[in-house]
Formats: structure tokens, sequence, C-alpha cells
């Protein structure tokens, strides 16, 4: 009888743990995206979540086998709301940097792209230390970029905005003389808009790997190192089944994963 009883509950224990596991893996995915940084991510006039991070965030749910659940938040407060719990990971062309790594963990790369400078057709901006030297230099705060002109060009004067929108619309105006960004968001953001028809890229790519690190991750708690990993196998299989390169494609002529 005592042996019956006891197989009983093993066979309810593995019951419970199954159903667990199965909830577990089936469990909604929250995503932290900005939906202000055109074409990577923007709100349409009804809300609706567009670009290119949106679409990587809803495909990795689905190789996933999970639903997801996007959850806008400002630039500035995404680790802080990533750590307080807000979501579970963060897609938002976020850069792998050490710094951010003494915080939270990444997945592998998601795409590379290089930076660059925005300025006035005909302008003459030299792109160097003297050149630069008291130019104001618009860039959105809280950023890699901010931690290269930090680096490489002290003596600017940086204008900080909370989004690259709005770094956009004071370039367009003249109240910078340059601005400073991911080239592909600079191209699609302004460049190809009536807005910016009067100004171009100068200086050529801009890189420095202890600032901009290796490329875009998805950012995760450190303790989450299972979800890491998940999102490692997905990144992998949307690139090996053709999602990647079809979500590529409705918005870049070119493979933005990088070499």
């Amino acid at each position: 009888m005592k042996f019956r009883k006891i197989m009983t509950l093993l066979a309810a224990a593995t019951l419970v743990l199954g159903m667990a596991s199965v909830s577990a893996q089936a469990a909604d995915l929250r995503v932290g995206v900005e939906g202000a940084y055109p074409p990577f991510s923007w709100k349409e006039s009804d809300g609706t979540l567009k670009g290119f991070d949106i679409e990587i965030a809803e495909a990795i749910c689905a190789e996933m086998k999970r639903k997801c659940v996007l959850i806008e938040q400002d630039w500035d407060g995404m680790i802080p709301a990533l750590l307080a719990k807000k979501f579970d990971t963060i897609i938002a062309s976020m850069s792998i940097t050490e710094e951010r790594k003494k915080r939270v963990n990444f997945s592998d790369k998601y795409y590379n792209t290089p930076a660059k400078f925005v300025a006035k057709k005909g302008s003459g901006l030299e792109i160097s230390k003297s050149g630069l030297k008291g130019k104001r230099i618009g860039l959105q705060r809280g950023t890699t970029h901010q931690c290269f002109m930090e680096k490489m060009y002290p003596d600017t004067e940086l204008v900080l905005y909370g989004t690259q929108d709005e770094v956009f619309q004071d370039l367009a105006i003249g109240r910078i003389d340059a601005q400073f960004s991911d080239s592909i968001a600079a191209d699609d953001g302004f460049l190809k808009t009536d807005a910016g028809k009067d100004f171009e890229f100068t200086g050529g790519d801009q890189h420095d790997e202890a600032c901009h690190g290796p490329g875009a991750g998805m950012t995760v708690r450190k303790q989450d190192d299972s979800l890491r990993m998940d999102l490692n196998k997905a990144i992998k299989g949307i690139r090996d089944n053709g999602v990647y390169q079809k979500i590529n494609a409705k918005y870049f002529e070119f493979d933005i994963f990088g070499g």
C-alpha cells in the first residue's frame, strides 16, 4: 500500500513539473523597445509599432514559440527598466559594450552598422580634433556615440537629446553644426526625407571598439543566462531559415548583419 501511494505521489509530482515546464516555455516574452529610432523602430499615427527591430523581435519570439509583448521605453531608462523586471529583454539597437556588460548581458549580435557624421552640404566641416573644436555636435544621450565623441573629440560642444528625431530636427533648423549617429538611422531617418535634402554624410565611417563594440545585441539580466542562450539560438535560427533576410530586405539594400 505504501509503495502504491509513493508511486502515485511521484506521478502527480512529475505531471505538475511537466505542466510547469510547458507553461514556462509558452510564457510571454516581454520585449523592451524604443519606438523612436527609424528605420529600426517608430510608431504610426494609430500607435502601431513598426521597424526592423520590431519585426526582428516578433521573429525571435516566433522562433522561440513564445508570444511577444512589446513594451515601449524611453532610451535613457532602458537598462534600469530591464533590471527592475519591467521586461525580459531589450531589442532596441543596443550596442554590445564592455561598460554595459558590467550591468547586463547580451546575446550575440543581430546587426552591425557603422556610425557617421551628417552636416550641411558644402559646410566644409573637417572631421578632426581641430576641425570639430568648438563645434556643436548633436547626438542621442546615453549612446555609444556619446562615448565615442567624448573619447575622440573632447573639445567639441556636445548637444545631447533624448531621441534621435530631436537631433535631426535641430540639425535641420541649424541649431547644431552636425550630428553623429548610426549611419542607417541617419540615412533612412533623415537624409532620405525632405528635411535632410540639403545635408550629407561627411568624414566616412567612424568606429572605436571600446565604445561601439561588435554590434547590436539583445540585452538580458545577468542571472537570465538561459534566456540569453535561447536568444542566440533564435538569432541563428532566423538567419538559417531566411526569415532574417526577408525582414532585412524590407528595410535595407544590403545585409546589415555585418561581417
